[in-house]
């Protein structure tokens, strides 16, 4: 087992170093930020003097060098935009993001399971069908045009929410919906097939030939057994929530690091957009790493390559 996790550790770090450089270099396909930096009079010479300052006139293989020694010592660079430390500022952003993906997140459980749990054992009702096509929706449907919408019922006709940024509890709503919703439709499919497999098991035939109730039946015995593909995909879900929430920040001007880097990017801020790109490739590394141990303990034939 500490084979299998140190063979996936290093693969994630492999495919960090390989972003990272991706990144590095499309970074600076957007332009030189000394053009925005400096107002429109300015001389060639001031031009040259700010660019040798900031070492964007060496080459990209060197300012890639430079990048990564430095983020061993966990520097990612001076933010042009706001000079100060890139991760100083990221930091700041984080919290904003993190906390609207965990309401998201719940949000999506809360609805998720039970709706595909009561859909699988009910199969071939109205609502089973409804589930579905609420599923379908939701997984069809961009984040920004079910954003939209609901701004424009809840904040614009109905006046009952804010349309954008962070407030009180009410301005997490209509994000978290928003995030939440194109979960909830993946999470509620899993749940219902998982389930499905399950209630046609022996031990569940079983078990209500013993007589006992519906209810303990269904939770007790199948949904804790069809408990680790939902938990699996769920920590995969959570991630994707929280890198995933680029559009849902722009749309809701809510101040978070999807919004920061959209920012960044127009004023040409690449120590900013590398570092929110990184993180968010570390996380997504973490959590595909926890689904990949999560999955070997259940399945030994993973672990062991067969």
């Amino acid at each position: 087992m500490q084979r299998y996790i140190l063979v996936r550790l290093i693969q994630a770090l492999l495919v960090l170093l390989f972003v990272s450089f991706i990144v590095f270099a499309l970074a600076r396909l957007t332009g030189n930020p000394v053009h925005i930096m400096l107002p429109a009079e300015s001389s060639k010479e001031d031009f040259d003097r700010i660019n040798a300052q900031l070492g964007f006139d060496r080459p990209l293989v060197v300012q890639y060098k430079l990048f990564l020694l430095n983020a061993l010592q966990g520097n990612l660079g001076q933010s042009v935009r706001f000079h100060r430390p890139a991760l100083e500022v990221v930091l700041e952003y984080l919290p904003a993001t993190i906390s609207l993906g965990v309401i998201g997140f719940a949000i999506a459980l809360c609805l998720a399971i039970p709706i595909g749990v009561y859909s699988a054992t009910h199969r071939g009702t109205l609502l089973d069908k409804s589930s579905r096509g609420f599923a379908v929706v939701g997984q069809s449907m961009p984040t920004f045009a079910s954003g939209i919408i609901l701004i424009l019922v809840f904040a614009v006709w109905l006046r009952l929410l804010p349309a954008s940024g962070k407030g009180g509890i009410q301005s997490y709503i209509l994000p978290a919906i928003t995030l939440g919703y194109y979960a909830t439709a993946g999470i509620m499919r899993l749940t219902r097939s998982a389930m499905l497999d399950v209630l046609d098991s022996e031990y569940i035939k079983l078990a209500r030939s013993k007589g006992l109730h519906e209810r303990s039946v269904i939770w007790k015995h199948a949904f804790k057994n069809s408990l680790i593909p939902i938990l699996t995909f769920s920590t995969v879900v959570f991630v994707r929530i929280i890198v995933g929430s680029v559009v849902t920040e722009t749309v809701f001007a809510w101040p978070g690091m999807g919004r920061l880097a959209v920012e960044s990017i127009q004023y040409r801020d690449y120590p900013i957009v590398q570092t929110v790109v990184l993180i968010w490739c570390i996380m997504f590394g973490l959590g595909n790493l926890v689904t990949d141990i999560l999955y070997a303990y259940v399945n030994p034939k993973i672990r062991y390559g067969k």
